[in-house]
């Protein structure tokens, strides 16, 4: 796949105001002294296993592959993961590199709020201070996690423009870091912004696939015929895909937020309603408005409520390589509720959306056939929304 500086075909690129060129420079030479690095490799490996607590299970799903009576599903747990969702692989490897730049301050967008808290730990593990935007809206959505940063020493700040969600969040924490590119680093939550952000995030998330790969092997000795994880901007994604583009067998399906469907202007279906444009530094495809500007979305899900999707995926989609499905808040809901009803997993709303596809195909499956579903968080952040959804007014 070419990268040319950061290129996937004619997505990514680096569209920033000169004042934040020299950030991304650094970053940039930052990572490719570092990504290599005995020490620095070590570190982070280190960090994975005895603070995270990776490798995450490949779990089979034994009472759902047999009630839906087709392809055997299994489930990478990423919800396992200290923080509890695959946040922390990104978080860490970027808090580490961002210590070897000398950097004493972090700041991250948020919309879930698992990156801000993921953020916020590895801030408080590596005694760096810590700054989280998150659009006023979700920190209503997600009171729980935004006590959560606070209680691990973030200051949170709401961002009150725009439809106050995780764009909004996103353009105020690039806004902060033009003020202060000396001392703090921006932690980016997802595959997307100026190059070098989608190829480092993907990176550090890869670690996702790696493991899958080798622990499929080891469970069933074959690679799995469909590999299904919820996309927003698409880190989860990206991580459970990277390690099997090469292997076409392989059928790789992101699956989006539709919101109340994709015929209506409430959803955040990127690649089946959007269309190619530059935003938050990057060219990509997004949900745009009649003239061009960027559309307002929505999504039961916090966390996949964003106007655009990272450009590896928008690439990954053009040449055929991966499929990008549109999964309904309905659908996710009842995919929440199911998992949770059968194996005893509760999983973050945006994870359900990928569990609502594995329920779609597995019966038209074959018995002999492997479905890989990343969850990619566990859902107690989301119990209340759900309740709302379901008509109960819990109070957290």
């Amino acid at each position: 796949m070419s990268e040319r500086k950061g290129r996937f075909g004619e997505h990514g690129g680096q569209y920033m105001p000169e004042t934040l060129m020299n950030a991304v420079i650094e970053l940039e030479e930052a990572y490719e002294k570092w990504k290599n690095d005995p020490v620095f490799v070590k570190e982070l490996e280190d960090l994975f296993r005895d603070y995270a607590g990776r490798p995450s299970l490949l779990t089979l799903a034994e009472k759902m592959t047999r009630d839906l009576g087709g392809a055997k599903i299994y489930l990478k747990r990423e919800d396992l993961n200290h923080t509890g969702s695959h946040k922390i692989n990104n978080v860490l490897g970027q808090a580490l590199l961002a210590k070897k730049m000398g950097k004493t301050r972090l700041i991250a967008e948020t919309g879930a709020g698992q990156h801000g808290v993921a953020t916020a730990t590895a801030a408080a593990l590596l005694d760096m201070e810590c700054v989280v935007f998150m659009g006023e809206e979700d920190t209503i959505r997600q009171a729980l996690n935004v006590y959560r940063m606070r209680l691990l020493g973030a200051e949170v700040i709401p961002v009150k423009t725009g439809t106050k969600t995780l764009k909004d969040a996103v353009s105020e924490a690039m806004r902060e870091w033009t003020s202060r590119i000396s001392d703090t680093h921006y932690c980016l939550g997802s595959v997307m912004g100026p190059h070098p952000f989608p190829t480092i995030v993907r990176d550090f998330q890869a670690v996702i696939s790696k493991e899958m790969k080798a622990q499929i092997l080891e469970k069933e000795g074959r690679l799995p015929d469909a590999v299904i994880a919820c996309v927003g901007g698409g880190s989860n994604a990206m991580g459970s895909f990277a390690n099997f583009i090469e292997d076409t067998s392989v059928r790789l399906i992101g699956c989006e937020a539709a919101g109340r469907g994709i015929d209506t202007f409430e959803t955040a279906a990127t690649i089946n309603t959007g269309r190619s444009g530059i935003f938050h530094g990057m060219k990509s495809y997004f949900c745009q408005d009649e003239y061009g500007q960027i559309a307002p979305v929505y999504s039961i899900s916090a966390g996949l409520d964003y106007p655009g999707i990272g450009p590896e995926h928008a690439y990954l989609h053009d040449i055929g390589r991966a499929e990008y499905v549109p999964v309904t808040d309905e659908e996710a809901v009842q995919a929440f509720e199911y998992l949770s009803k059968t194996e005893g997993i509760i999983p973050a709303i945006e994870s359900a959306h990928a569990v609502s596809k594995a329920m779609e195909l597995a019966p038209k499956m074959a018995k002999d056939r492997i479905i890989i579903v990343t969850i990619s968080g566990r859902g107690d952040k989301d119990c209340a929304a759900i309740a709302r959804y379901r008509g109960e007014d819990l109070h957290e």
